[in-house]
């Protein structure tokens, strides 16, 4: 498998498991069941309540929003 292109959102994923010690899956199904739908209040959260830095929480929401279109 290659690796993801470096701006992809995806290439943060190995840090971020390596990191936080969850699976991004994890962190995806976060993102889904949360009540918040914007961008940056996901961000916002994932800092806040969860401990995660700006761009790995700016990965996964923006991989996960995309997901949903």
């Amino acid at each position: 498998m290659t690796a993801p292109a470096k701006g992809n959102p995806a290439s943060y994923f190995p840090s971020i498991e390596t990191r936080y010690g969850r699976p991004v899956q994890d962190w995806i199904d976060l993102i889904n069941t949360s009540p918040l739908t914007k961008h940056m209040e996901l961000v916002a959260w994932l800092k806040t309540e969860h401990g995660l830095g700006h761009g790995h929480a700016n990965a996964l929401v923006a991989h996960t929003l995309a997901g949903r279109a």
